[in-house]
Formats: C-alpha cells, structure tokens, sequence
C-alpha cells in the first residue's frame, strides 16, 4: 500500500518518531470511541448505576456523598461520579455525557502507552503498543461504557509504573522519591475512584514482583514514606470530609463491601474459576494471541525498567486474584488489558510471531466473527430462539422486541475483512500497519455495533423498562421498582430530590396513606400487587408490568 511514494509502514515509523505527529493520529483515531454512545440507553444496572449517582449529586446539590434513590451508596467512592457530573454539567443528563468520560480516557490511554513506550523502548514500540492496546476487543467496548473500570485501571497502572521506576533507581537519583510519589498519588486515586481493591492490586503486584526478585529491590523506608505521603494526601483529602461530615460509617461500609465481593457472590455472578481466562482470551482478541510466548515465557527485556517482569506480574496477579474471588463479573479482570496489551506489542516488535499464533489469529478471528453474525442471525429467527430458551421472561421480551434484519450482520463481514488485511500486513513484518488497520477494523465494527446492532438488542432486552419509565418521569409521583433490582426507575423516571421522606418506604406505598400517585415497574412474574386491589396494571410489555396506585 502506498501514500504519497511512501509504504504505508515507513509513513508510520516516520509518525512514530514524531511526538506531535504521533499524538494527532492518536486523536484522530480516539474519535471512534465517540461514534453511538449517545444512541443506545444505558444497561441496568452498572450504567444506570453510575450515572443515577452522578445526577443526584446534581439534583441535591451534594458532591461529596454518593446516593442512590437519594440514600447513601457506599459500595463506591465520588470520584468518577465527579467526571460524570462535569460531563452532564456540559452535555445534559443524557446516555453521552454519562459515557463521555470514558471515551475521552480512550485517548488518554493511547497517549500515555505511546510514552511510555517511547521512553523505555522506541516511538515505533510505543505506537504498536497504543494500537494494539486499542484494537483489542473489549478494551474498545470499555471506551464506549458508563463504567468505572477505565477510569480505575488507568490510576492501578500508572502507580504499578512509577512504582517499577522508583524501586528501580537508585538513592542518589533523586527523582525516585518523585516517582514514589506519583505512585501513591495515583494509588490514591485508584482508591477514591473504586475502593480499597486500588490500593490491594498495587500491594498483591508488588509483593509477588519482591518474592520473584527475592527482595533485591525492596524499597527503603524513605521511598515507602514518599508513597505513603502520596497516597495519604489525595484519600486524606476526600475521607476527612466524609468523616467529619457522616462519621467512620464510610470505613466500615467499604471494608464490609470489599469482603463481601471477595468472599461469596454478590448479585448472582457466581461463574466458574476458569470465567476470567475465557473472557480475557476471547475478548482481548488479537492482543492474546500475541502475548501468549511473553505470558509463558523469559524475554530479554530491554526496557530499562523491567517491564516485561512488572507486566506478567501484574497480569497473572490480577488474573489468579478475581479468578478466587467468588463474585466473577466481566470488568473485574479488565486490568489485565494493560499487561496484556504491553506483552504483546513487545513481542511483535522484539521478536515477531511463531507459526502457531498465526494460525491461532486466522483461526479466532474467524470463530469471532462467526460469532457476530451469529447473534443477529439467533434475534432474527426469533421462533428458533425462543424454542432454544428456558426462560419466560426472555421469551416474552422476544416476542414483544422489535424485529432484526440482515443489516445486522454486516459489522461481522467488516470485521473479518479487516482482520485478513491485518494479518496479511503483519506476514510481512509491517507491525505497525498490523496495529492501524486492526484498530480501524474494530473500531468500525464496533461503530457498527453502536449503531444497528446493540440499540436492537437494548430495546429488547429492557425496552420497555425504560419506555415507561420515561412516561411515569412526566408525572408527580412515587416511583419505584419492585419484585427486582433496577436503577432503571431513578434515572429514566427522573426520580425528585424533594419527596416525602416515606417515599422510600415500601410498605408505605403499598399500603401507607400517600398523598399523590405511586407506579411500581415490575415483572410479570411479580404477582404480589395483584393481590392490593388499589394497584392495576398500566401497562405490559416484553415481560415488564407497569402499576399504578392513586390515592384515596
């Protein structure tokens, strides 16, 4: 392929060693996180979760509690909740504003792996490492989310990498205390963003990289104090707040948390040990297949810094950890995109690949893009489906969803395209032309994903749902849901600051004497309020049931 005289590979190299230049194409390129996040409703419950989070602190005008239904929410801490607000603050309260500071971190990723990789190793490194990164999967779908874990794992790597630098320069280099910390500032903001796992991920890493290294780089005191004064200033800042506002409450609901997610399964996301290495091979396609020699294997690694022993750490560490954890949900191991992402780009660039990796690329790229036109193809045979499932509510939001059409399938085709140009590029040693056309092949699939596909599949899963959810948020009302968990009702529903303290009071609304209109978002399964002869049904629809109870 040529541009102007120049192959394609060598007009890259020749950005890849330009800074400036090199930051232009990543910005030109983080544009596709941005295409559909404002065109498909957020997913109940995490999305809605989130965003309900942040619209509340601008409803009461609170910034520094998180709530949910205007009560405390201590399972996180404000400070993603904070970017959403900002977000909303420009945007409006809407699906984009609440995903906007996700795919603007899309960005901040690329640039800061091509620095870095640019410092330790070469521009060309650091640019296959942003594209490989990027062209992953699920680390793409992350970008395009309302979820707190890019935000999270982005302040888990940059404290594990200034960490590495510290423990690694020597005394009289004083810019390792510097970097001491940058690692506990960092880890503190792990901590205000998600939790005290922040601060647990950067301590298990860095106690199984010491045990490796049989503690030849154990840190001094005054390099732990440096990081503790890091750490202590940004969580000091928040915490004390909090405490002397609501007491040590917060502390115990933290701890109390974190145990429970470890110890037994938290809303049902019980999966087997091995869930994590399924979703991590499939879905950081093709970085999987490329770091596999590097997961298994000792390189020579000539960063400097001991990357390649930091990142293996850091991957397995993280994999073994959420993989005993009883609670398995598919963003737990999304740190490992990172690690990841670096051990494969360091392979192809050092060392290029075995035979059996391009084989095993062909071969998944083909299975997933089967995959892709599976789903669609399953949807629009929806007889076929429904007489495959065992399960009445998925049954009824099938019949009630709206139709598919081949339309559908055409992200698949694109993707396979993509990825047999990708390969056929990286045969011939092109790495950096591997890494732009499997990132623009995925970043288009999954634009196209965006855009035809997952706004069908939203609507028929919880449609509804939100349809009368948004009919209710007109009214002056209570509302709520019940029979289920759903966030749905608070941030489609436009749930009030200003209500009657009862208001969430379950028995009262039921049977409490209220003084306006209570509508409930129920399944069809629910049956209780049948039983109240105040309450009937509004509406039914792919397996939701909206009542209504007027006062007397």
């Amino acid at each position: 392929m040529v541009f102007k005289g120049v192959s394609l590979n060598d007009k890259l190299q020749a950005i890849a060693n330009n800074p400036a230049k090199s930051l232009v194409l990543l910005a030109v390129l983080s544009l596709s996180y941005f295409i559909g996040i404002g065109q498909v409703h957020l997913f109940d419950w995490d999305e809605i979760n989130f965003a309900e989070s942040a619209r509340e602190m601008i409803e009461s005008g609170d910034y520094l509690r998180v709530q949910i239904n205007y009560l405390p929410f201590w399972e996180k801490p404000p400070f993603f909740f904070w970017l959403q607000v900002l977000s909303m603050k420009l945007f409006g309260i809407n699906e984009f504003a609440a995903r906007f500071p996700n795919a603007l971190m899309g960005f901040v990723y690329m640039a800061t792996l091509y620095y870095i990789g640019k410092k330790h190793l070469n521009g060309s490194f650091g640019l296959l490492w942003a594209l490989v990164f990027s062209a992953s999967l699920l680390p793409h779908v992350y970008f395009k989310s309302g979820i707190i874990d890019p935000v999270f794992n982005y302040f888990i790597f940059l404290s594990v990498y200034f960490m590495a630098r510290a423990l690694l320069s020597t005394s009289a280099d004083h810019s390792t205390y510097s970097f001491a910390v940058l690692s506990g500032i960092f880890s503190g903001l792990s901590v205000i963003t998600k939790g005290p796992v922040g601060f647990l991920l950067l301590g298990l890493t860095l106690f199984v990289y010491l045990i490796i290294t049989r503690f030849k780089n154990f840190p001094s005191i005054k390099k732990i104090a440096f990081f503790l004064l890091g750490i202590t200033v940004i969580v000091a800042v928040w915490l004390g707040l909090e405490v002397a506002q609501n007491g040590f409450a917060v502390l115990n609901q933290f701890i109390e948390y974190q145990l429970a997610l470890f110890n037994k399964p938290v809303a049902g996301h019980d999966q087997p040990f091995y869930y994590h290495f399924v979703v991590v091979f499939f879905g950081c396609f093709p970085a999987s297949i490329l770091a596999l020699p590097m997961i298994f294997g000792r390189k020579n690694d000539v960063t400097g810094i001991a990357l390649v022993k930091w990142s293996q750490v850091l991957f397995w560490t993280v994999l073994i950890l959420f993989s005993i954890a009883t609670t398995k949900i598919i963003h737990y191991s999304s740190m490992t995109y990172i690690p990841l992402s670096f051990l494969a780009a360091y392979q192809v660039h050092q060392f290029g690949l075995r035979t059996f990796q391009r084989y095993l690329l062909l071969v998944l790229g083909v299975l997933i893009s089967v995959i892709f036109f599976s789903i669609p193809f399953l949807f629009y045979k929806k007889e076929l489906l429904m007489s495959l499932i065992n399960d009445e509510f998925a049954i009824r939001a099938l019949r009630d969803g709206p139709n598919f059409s081949f339309i559908h399938v055409v992200y698949s085709v694109v993707f396979l395209v993509f990825i047999l140009v990708a390969l056929n590029v990286l045969k011939k040693r092109k790495v950096l032309s591997f890494g732009l056309f499997a990132f623009i092949g995925t970043g288009l699939t999954l634009a196209a994903v965006m855009t035809f596909l997952l706004p069908t599949i939203e609507e028929t899963t919880q449609g509804p749902s939100i349809v009368f959810s948004k009919n209710v948020a007109q009214k002056d009302c209570y509302y709520d849901a019940i029979g289920f968990k759903s966030y749905v009702p608070y941030f489609y529903g436009r749930v009030p600051y200003e209500r009657n303290k009862k208001a969430t009071d379950l028995n009262w609304l039921i049977d409490g004497d209220i003084d306006k209109p209570v509508y409930f978002l129920g399944k069809y399964d629910y049956m209780f309020l049948e039983t109240r002869p105040a309450f009937e049904k509004i509406e039914e629809k792919g397996g939701f049931i909206l009542w209504r109870r007027l006062p007397q």
